[in-house]
């Protein structure tokens, strides 16, 4: 998967589903449901990490169920990111130096069967854990917190993923016809009446994502709506370290002037360092 160019400022995408797509968005979306049935432990995750009733003993305990799962828990707490290197060898430990935020958004990985890469587009890791990151280092800037970032970046490709999963061959052929992040999202909704942010937003809410994670998913081709700025901003710094073609769009304008660019090139660094890191870690490599 290519990421490339965004919206320009002040412009926005349609979202609303043409009459007639091209696609069976009803398949797409009845998709989603069907994870779950799929995959019972890590739905059961999903729906307890968000529980007040919850404690990290026993999400730690429903998570061993998973042995791949746990084992993906352990390493991402031993990662550089969390600066806890090799020091994590309980279970129980790593759900509490990761958070319940990033231990849901993991079982939501494995729930979308994001953990394995020969199922999803080409580079969409490489491209997720550069917008991860990215999200993550700057969020204190847009007064948010790195964990919830830091699964914001994790989670915002998903619904690339769900389109590629139910129509590999012709999401190849659209990615590949369009260069442009704002051309890839009008082609999507021509295609299945819906675009690859939106039908993200729709999963996380039929999985019960609180409204902080699913509105930046709403306002991110929006240059107008600040509350999609750190995840527009996080999108930028992935396509300039991951497209080749990409043509850089100032911060400035993406942000409202939230970020400007000579605080870019020391993010830029971090995330370079980190990414594939975070990407073994997610996949349990």
């Amino acid at each position: 998967m290519t990421v490339s160019r965004l919206v320009p400022p002040g412009a926005a995408v349609r979202t609303t589903p043409p009459a007639t797509p091209s696609a069976d968005l009803e398949a797409v979306l009845s998709s989603i449901d069907t994870m779950a049935a799929q995959q019972p432990i890590a739905a059961r995750i999903v729906a307890m990490a968000d529980s007040d009733d919850t404690d990290a003993r026993t999400l730690a305990r429903t998570l061993a169920s998973d042995v791949a799962l746990a084992g993906r828990v352990l390493k991402l707490a031993n990662s550089a990111y969390f600066g806890m290197r090799g020091r994590v060898g309980s279970l129980q430990i790593a759900v509490t130096v990761v958070g319940f935020p990033t231990v849901r958004t993991m079982a939501t990985v494995a729930l979308a069967g994001l953990d394995d890469e020969s199922r999803l587009p080409e580079g969409f890791w490489g491209m997720s854990s550069c917008v991860a990151l990215g999200a993550a280092t700057l969020a204190p800037r847009f007064g948010e917190r790195p964990q919830d970032a830091l699964c914001l970046g994790l989670l915002a490709p998903l619904g690339v993923a769900l389109l590629h999963h139910t129509d590999a061959d012709g999401y190849a052929e659209l990615t590949a016809a369009e260069p442009t992040a704002a051309g890839r999202r009008a082609a999507e909704v021509r295609r299945y009446g819906i675009h690859a942010h939106r039908l993200t937003a729709v999963a996380l809410e039929q999985w019960g994502f609180p409204p902080s994670m699913v509105t930046p998913l709403g306002a991110v081709d929006d240059c107008s709506r600040p509350e999609g700025a750190l995840l527009r901003a996080a999108l930028e710094l992935a396509a300039r370290l991951t497209a080749g073609d990409h043509v850089p769009v100032p911060v400035e304008q993406l942000t409202g002037g939230q970020l400007r660019e000579d605080a870019v090139p020391p993010v830029l660094e971090r995330v370079r360092a980190e990414a594939d890191e975070l990407r073994l870690a997610m996949l349990g490599e």
